[in-house]
């Protein structure tokens, strides 16, 4: 059976099957564009949103082209629904989302949610992703998180870091003549290691946008995890009531460590009044560029 993927440019849906494989048909002329080209990837349909939106949406006002991908079609994250419906409610979403951040594509793979493993086959998949998006830059969980789809996602984008410049390895998609910077995601998990923000972006004049792009995340900001969190009762029924909720529900501390990150690129007096950002940590794997280096193509 051919393997599905879905593909959104701009903010019409498209999906050319080829070979079993399906491609985006502008894949080629993007990659002549000239543009910083942005790649991130999520185990879920609201993974990418939640961790890179913000930056993500800055990207794509500097004229970034951006692109989020789903690992996982999310057909197992509800509590009244799933499977096929729940995966196609899932993809509307992601569209939603990517027209409200500003950015080019949300890619959903159709793998199952909850039974990600770091196969070969789903490998090859990411490496296709990347090199047919052209990717300067490639941000992904870290490999270490409470969740196996996050844990599976992390290493299989690390497992393809290299792989993307080897022609012999997926070779209907041409592999890139220069590796991309890869980055993690932050977190708060402790072991092996904590944690280290390389590289922080104020997101303050962003944070409605991101917010906007988690309220279309429905299935998922409204119903889903407060339901696995116990906080169902507590959503507000009002549209514009439960977006008010989810923007105080999604604030967040932000730590000592990521407050002298803030300090160290936006000055002490800046640092300290940023309330929103969002955090990156360089990946040992990639090219490997100075934190000097990757301030200039970050978004301020």
């Amino acid at each position: 059976m051919s393997k599905r993927i879905f593909w959104s440019i701009g903010t019409v849906p498209t999906m050319v099957l080829l070979c079993g494989l399906a491609i985006p048909n502008n894949a080629m002329a993007q990659a002549q564009d000239g543009k910083l080209r942005v790649i991130a990837f999520g185990a879920h349909p609201d993974d990418c949103d939640g961790k890179f939106g913000g930056t993500a949406a800055k990207f794509a006002k500097a004229g970034a082209a951006v692109k989020f991908v789903s690992v996982t079609n999310g057909d197992a994250g509800h509590q009244e629904m799933g499977g096929a419906a729940l995966a196609r409610r899932r993809f509307a979403e992601t569209q939603e989302s990517a027209r409200r951040l500003g950015i080019a594509e949300y890619e959903v793979m159709n793998n199952h949610d909850g039974e990600l493993m770091p196969t070969l086959e789903v490998r090859r998949q990411v490496i296709r992703a990347i090199r047919q998006w052209n990717a300067d830059i490639v941000v992904a969980p870290r490999s270490n998180d409470y969740h196996p789809d996050h844990r599976y996602t992390g290493v299989l984008v690390q497992d393809a870091a290299y792989m993307v410049v080897v022609p012999n390895i997926v070779p209907e998609a041409p592999a890139l003549r220069r590796n991309p910077i890869f980055l993690y995601y932050d977190d708060n998990f402790q072991k092996p290691a904590p944690f280290r923000p390389d590289m922080a972006v104020s997101i303050d004049d962003v944070w409605e946008t991101k917010i906007n792009a988690l309220d279309a995340q429905v299935s998922q900001m409204y119903e889903w995890l407060p339901w696995v969190d116990g906080n169902l009762d507590r959503v507000p029924k009002d549209p514009e009531a439960r977006k008010k909720w989810l923007m105080q529900t999604r604030g967040g501390r932000i730590s000592a460590t990521v407050r002298a990150a803030l300090e160290k690129r936006y000055g002490a007096e800046q640092g300290q009044k940023i309330q929103h950002c969002e955090c990156f940590e360089l990946c040992e794997y990639g090219r490997r560029v100075a934190v000097d280096e990757l301030q200039k193509l970050f978004p301020k």
